[in-house]
């Protein structure tokens, strides 16, 4: 097989001006219950990209938690590389991937920090596993082996029991969108692709060539 040679003709569903919402949250929103509605693998993941001092972009794969009229929340550990990152860059895009429905959300905008109160509620909403695993792992560092993992996990459990607190170097994130795209896959490549994008306070919606 070469690779080349793979190709799908996209046939499920159009975007069209007239059915898509006049606000792009609540087409997201209608595309994300859709997605969980179908049961699609995960339709709560996505990428996350972020730009470094040096210029070089890095991506990875977060889950969102939380999304209203202010933006989009995720959690992760502040002392990662995209935590680092965005300290020092502040922009961000995500992407959500819904194959089975040959659907892509893009989202840009400019990152913050949720409130420390925002993050300890949900912080402690997590298993207990997931929240000793924040102590746990270094994340981005550079570690022996998984045996280092296995340790903290142990030595925090024992230190913690059953109510670890929140980690100072863990928390939400708030992606503020300043632009949406959303594309629908349609035959013969000529995709539907409509962007979003604040023009004086409102959203000016357009069709982009695929």
């Amino acid at each position: 097989m070469n690779i080349a040679d793979l190709r799908k003709s996209y046939e499920k569903a159009e975007l069209s001006e007239d059915a898509s919402d006049a606000n792009p949250l609540k087409q997201f929103e209608r595309w994300l219950n859709e997605a969980i509605q179908a049961e699609v693998p995960e339709p709560n993941a996505m990428t996350l990209a972020t730009v470094a001092s040096n210029l070089r972009p890095s991506t990875r794969v977060v889950l969102i938690k939380g999304y209203d009229e202010r933006g989009i929340v995720w959690y992760t550990n502040y002392d990662s590389r995209k935590g680092h990152e965005l300290a020092g860059n502040p922009f961000a895009a995500l992407q959500f991937h819904w194959v089975e429905l040959e659907r892509v959300v893009r989202i840009e905008g400019r990152v913050e920090k949720i409130s420390n109160e925002d993050s300890d509620a949900y912080f402690h909403s997590r298993p207990l596993d997931s929240r000793i695993g924040a102590w746990a792992s270094p994340q981005s560092q550079v570690i022996e082996g998984r045996t280092v993992l296995v340790t903290n996990a142990a030595k925090y459990a024992a230190q913690f029991m059953l109510n670890p607190p929140r980690p100072p170097h863990w928390g939400g994130y708030r992606l503020v969108p300043d632009e949406w795209q959303f594309w629908q896959g349609r035959k013969s490549r000529l995709h539907d692709r409509l962007r979003y994008r604040l023009n004086e306070g409102e959203w000016l919606r357009e069709r982009l060539a695929p």
